[in-house]
């Protein structure tokens, strides 16, 4: 598709007028600086129109800053739908249902942990199982599977893997609430259940950084973060199981679509009426994947505790490891949002877009009405990751909506054979970062080339008030799948 007919609204945002492709209901409005523009892939222009042709959209479709083409919907992702006249799309939540980002904090120092890191990596990369077909450490029968699938998290914590806390510093408290098992395939069932508490391949990760630059002390206190403190991420999302959910329902979507005389500008776009059996059934194993994965990065937080605990030879107290927040970034979820002035429930996608609500939200827990919600916004393993938190403006312009990482540039391929003939766990290394792998493809389709660099993602989601800027943090150690 053509690029003529983009229009700059300001130093921020592009847009795709409603005039770009016959049929959109609404325009498309990409978070881009003009850095970042220059990268701007035309398929993700023309699957923005697309998705703006779906039926009952609300406001305008929009995009992140970290957008790169997906199935369906962009990576980077944001729609709204009315409840009575929209659809549900499980190209707009994606494959990796509720893939997210947990916040570890400690009160450990990075000074006091200098020597230390390496032991570190080794014994998580020993203890977390990680990589293509990785199996858990947790063995369920069928009935205690289900109420993982029911109950999230919750059910985690109450096995004696974490605190009440956890749940209270999760989002959605670590449950969505309509999950129904019976919904859920064999198939499905089959892939997930030896993969809770795995981390998984690919882009997923469990990393040991620092706090290096703080811009708001006060909302950093408030989140208990300091300089130079130590801080876990953990990347990943519903493994197998959520796969598979989308696998079966996009096949039950492309026979609604036709069933329900929806006329897609793009069959991956497959979608049915919200208030439709079929979208009905979509939310309800959307939900119990969404809960399968916080209850999976609920079971490896607690596993990464123990391993600093055993290899530091430290109590709970002298490490004072607790969560931070608990992000989800492909999920769609009925919300209350202002349209015209009034107060509306929707159904909005986020694919590869994290939640942003501002301070005072009902939605937040006590602690975080004051500075709104954390945001969590992952880099490169060589560079550097960011906390924000949400504001009131993405509520008025993104449906409470901000970007949810640095976004890939390359892609594997391209990444693996730029890779050819270097040795990137060395060049890692030679950057102070310890890096472990399940294989040596893994590290060339996760080299920091392979993305863009977050800190210009992070400043365009900052300079356009989606979100605000918090804290910097930078990697010491990394394991990948």
């Amino acid at each position: 598709m053509s690029t003529e007919k983009l229009r700059r609204i300001d130093s921020n945002r592009l847009e795709i007028p409603k005039s770009y492709k016959a049929g959109m209901h609404t325009n498309r409005v990409i978070y881009l600086d003009k850095t970042l523009e220059k990268n701007l892939d035309p398929k993700a222009i023309y699957q923005g129109a697309n998705v703006a042709m779906l039926p009952g959209i609300v406001g305008s479709s929009i995009a992140m800053p970290d957008i790169h083409t997906g199935y369906g919907f962009t990576i980077g992702g944001v729609a709204a739908f009315d409840l009575k006249e929209g659809v549900i799309s499980p190209g707009g939540v994606g494959y990796d249902i509720n893939c997210g980002v947990r916040l570890l904090k400690t009160e450990l120092t990075k000074k006091e942990l200098s020597h230390n890191i390496k032991d570190l990596i080794e014994g998580l990369y020993a203890t977390i199982p990680a990589g293509v077909g990785s199996k858990g450490k947790l063995r369920l029968n069928a009935k205690d599977y289900k109420k993982v699938l029911v109950r999230g998290s919750r059910w985690v914590v109450e096995q004696g893997y974490g605190n009440n806390e956890d749940i209270d510093h999760t989002e959605s408290q670590g449950c969505l609430e309509g999950a129904d098992p019976d919904l859920i395939s064999k198939r499905a069932y089959e892939r997930g259940r030896e993969q809770l508490g795995t981390l998984g391949s690919g882009n997923h990760f469990t990393e040991i950084q620092y706090v290096d630059e703080i811009y708001d002390q006060t909302i950093a206190s408030s989140l208990g973060l300091f300089k130079n403190q130590i801080t876990i991420m953990i990347h990943t999302g519903s493994r197998g199981f959520g796969h598979q959910v989308c696998t079966d329902f996009l096949e039950v979507m492309k026979r609604s679509a036709i069933k329900h005389s929806i006329n897609l500008p793009d069959r991956e776009l497959a979608c049915a009426p919200f208030d439709s059996p079929e979208a009905r059934d979509y939310m309800s194993a959307m939900r119990a994947a969404a809960n399968y994965a916080w209850a999976n990065r609920q079971l490896i937080m607690h596993w990464v505790n123990e391993s600093f605990m055993r290899i530091l030879k430290a109590g709970p107290n002298m490490l004072g490891m607790s969560l931070v927040y608990d992000v989800a970034h492909n999920i769609a979820k009925v919300e209350e949002h202002i349209v015209n002035g009034k107060t509306k429930k929707l159904i909005v996608h986020r694919k590869g877009a994290t939640r942003a609500f501002p301070p005072g939200h009902p939605d937040l827990p006590e602690i975080y009405r004051k500075t709104g919600q954390p945001v969590i916004i992952p880099g490169d393993m060589g560079r550097a990751s960011f906390i924000l938190v949400g504001t009131t403006k993405s509520m008025k312009e993104s449906f409470g909506s901000t970007c949810h990482g640095a976004g890939r540039a390359l892609s594997r391929n391209q990444a693996v054979k730029k890779a050819k003939g270097r040795a990137i766990w060395r060049e890692m290394e030679d950057r102070g970062i310890i890096v472990r792998a399940t294989g040596k493809r893994t590290l060339a389709e996760e080299m920091p080339e392979a993305y863009k660099d977050a800190s210009n993602v992070v400043n365009v989601v900052h300079n356009a008030g989606l979100s605000e800027k918090v804290a910097k943090l930078r990697p010491l150690g990394v394991i990948k799948g």
